[in-house]
């Protein structure tokens, strides 16, 4: 029986039409059903000698394929015919009558004939683009696997090339690290970017979550402005371990974050730390948060404030990016 069933199925979707004596059963089935609903019918009026057949045609067709549905349309056409369940019309009527019946009966098969086609040519589609989905897949896979050797032998030669300057060797370490945790997020979305909540998180958790808040809602950033931002969090995320809130045991960071015009502001705010009475001349991570806003139209803004450090950022954040 399920064996019957499979075959039927793989009929309704288009597949392949059922062997020939399951669709002339289905036929008989349908046929023999359609005839006990007619006579039931006529005991209650007068008697419909075609349209009863009208489901059975449409069963066979579905299930059993076209070759099943003509035979149906036939075998009904003939029992319409041949048995009489009461005041059948005769002569032109009846004419009248079977060309209708056939009229519907092709309308039927055709249309079921087109919904399996469709069917077909969807499921021909969804495969075609499962394939390439799955291409795309590895191809994306490969090329993060080979950006990530490229990674790990820069992260090399350049701790050989520094063996002599540990000062320097862990400063460009800590970078290094943080573009290859940025990395990993981005590719956890085929390569297109990360949740700005994420990226913060990935930054920020090493010092503690109760450490920092973050207020804002889920914002898509694409891959690029998504690694330049990875910089500047990291950046601003050491100055703090070494200078600001996370120097302390009280210390907390509030990060919040807007869109509006297509422009993107986070604020960086920073309590409980030590107090800064003389900023020293600006340093690389200011340099940097300056030269990586530059390439999206942004700017920045920093305070020491009696609190602690206050950093404004804006950069231009794409609209796509937004409902992502």
């Amino acid at each position: 029986m399920a064996k019957w069933i499979e075959e039927f199925r793989r009929g309704w979707q288009g597949v392949s039409e059922p062997p020939a004596i399951l669709g002339f059963g289905l036929v008989a089935v349908c046929l023999t059903l359609s005839t006990a609903f007619r006579f039931g019918i006529s005991l209650l009026r007068p008697d419909v000698p075609y349209s009863p057949y009208l489901p059975a045609v449409f069963v066979a067709a579905a299930f059993g394929g076209e070759r099943a549905g003509v035979i149906a349309a036939i075998g009904g056409a003939a029992l319409g015919l041949m048995l009489d369940f009461g005041e059948a019309p005769q002569g032109v009527a009846t004419a009248v009558l079977i060309a209708v019946y056939f009229v519907v009966a092709a309308l039927v098969i055709l249309g079921v004939r087109h919904h399996r086609s469709l069917v077909a040519h969807h499921r021909e589609l969804s495969s075609r683009l499962s394939r390439e989905q799955r291409y795309r897949e590895l191809v994306v896979e490969e090329l993060q696997h080979r950006l990530k050797n490229q990674l790990a032998a820069i992260h090399a030669v350049t701790r050989q090339a520094l063996y002599d300057y540990p000062v320097a060797w862990s400063r460009i370490d800590s970078r290094i690290r943080a573009l290859s945790a940025t990395d990993d997020l981005i590719a956890g979305k085929d390569g297109r970017g990360c949740d700005i909540i994420d990226l913060l998180h990935s930054e920020l958790g090493p010092y503690g979550h109760v450490r920092f808040t973050l207020n804002g809602d889920p914002l898509f950033l694409p891959a690029k402005l998504a690694v330049s931002l990875a910089l500047i969090f990291h950046e601003l995320a050491t100055n703090a371990a070494k200078y600001g809130a996370f120097s302390t045991p009280h210390g907390l960071l509030h990060v919040s974050w807007t869109v509006t015009n297509d422009m993107l502001s986070i604020v960086w705010d920073e309590s409980g730390g030590p107090i800064i009475t003389t900023p020293g001349k600006p340093g690389f991570g200011t340099k940097l948060l300056n030269a990586s806003l530059r390439g999206f139209d942004g700017k920045s803004e920093i305070a020491f404030l009696g609190t602690g450090l206050h950093c404004m950022m804006q950069c231009r954040i794409e609209s796509a990016a937004k409902s992502s």
